[in-house]
């Protein structure tokens, strides 16, 4: 039985995906007259809908809100009870109703037109109530729900929700919007954390276990001991990053059968260290070089490498950089 779900599961995929691939080639001039639309528009675009329809416009409002396009959601009969207010004259309202005939939903298109309003309509067919009150039409063209009975939204709403993302896109596109832009929008959470905390946020400045370039190695091992890091940087007598020995070199150092405390640091540090120039990067940018590197910390410098500060891969963990 269980690889008869597999089966199943695998075929509801493969509709789905069939059916987005169908509608690439009914992608018309509509997505551009949206666009075109939307850019300039002074006020918001306010996502409506009903029942799975408007479950997908809440989210579909959630991605233009968060990309750039001021976006929410209002359900139709909430609409007929007095929120209609909340549509206002430099507004456009993008409707979503797979057969375009919702009882909810076509009763508030006529106070739309009346406040002369744009709409933005998708349905399946242009000849619906929804298709003949829109200004432009986006067609949801489904040849088969997943839904073994060819009843339950499933293609459809996949399909919905996709083409509302195809929407986003390209308003995001044609605004240039970029990182930061998305960044500034998301302060909170692993997205946030990820596109806007920076270098400089999270980097060690203070204390730092610096000593200098010919300082001994029980020197050395001693300022490891204090900065709890790991690791001593080594500089010149201007603040120059010139080497870093870690306790792994010292480990190593131990072992030869030459060792001395009083063997100079230098001896045993590696002479070229990895760091950066500039404390501005984002620390999920500084992470995959940590990664890449298979290093433990990060030395941050100025343009002329004189030692600013030290981010080690814990700080970024602990701090949820992903």
């Amino acid at each position: 039985m269980d690889h008869t779900y597999s089966i199943i599961a695998q075929e509801t995929l493969e509709i789905e995906a069939q059916t987005l691939l169908e509608a690439k080639k009914h992608i018309g001039d509509e997505f551009k007259e949206a666009v075109e639309l939307i850019l300039p528009c002074q006020g918001k675009l306010i996502v409506t809908g009903v029942g799975k329809s408007g479950l997908i416009g809440a989210k579909i409002a959630a991605t233009l809100a968060s990309t750039g396009t001021p976006s929410f959601f209002l359900h139709p009969t909430e609409a007929l009870h007095g929120d209609l207010g909340m549509i206002g004259r430099q507004d456009i309202v993008l409707a979503i109703s797979y057969s375009g005939e919702s009882e909810e939903l076509s009763s508030i298109l006529p106070h739309i037109k009346r406040l002369a309003i744009p709409l933005i309509g998708m349905s399946k067919s242009k000849t619906s109530t929804l298709g003949q009150y829109s200004d432009i039409h986006i067609p949801i063209i489904v040849k088969q729900e997943a839904c073994p009975l060819n009843v339950a939204p499933t293609s459809s709403t996949t399909l919905t929700l996709a083409l509302g993302d195809a929407l986003a896109v390209c308003l995001m596109k044609a605004r240039n919007f970029k990182k930061d832009d998305f960044a500034s929008l998301h302060p909170g959470g692993a997205l946030g954390k990820r596109l806007f905390i920076k270098v400089k946020d999270l980097m060690r400045s203070e204390n730092l276990p610096v000593i200098d370039e010919n300082a001994t190695m029980k020197e050395a091992i001693v300022k490891i001991s204090e900065g709890r890091l790991g690791t001593v940087l080594l500089a010149d007598k201007e603040g120059r990053l010139e080497a870093l020995l870690s306790d792994g070199d010292v480990r190593r150092a131990l072992l030869q059968k030459d060792f001395d405390l009083a063997h100079k640091a230098m001896d045993y540090a590696t002479k070229e260290p990895l760091y950066i120039d500039d404390d501005e990067i984002l620390a999920s940018e500084a992470l995959v070089l940590i990664e890449n590197k298979k290093i433990q910390l990060l030395v941050i410098t100025d343009k002329e490498k004189h030692i600013k500060g030290v981010l080690h891969l814990h700080t970024l963990i602990e701090k949820g950089i992903s």
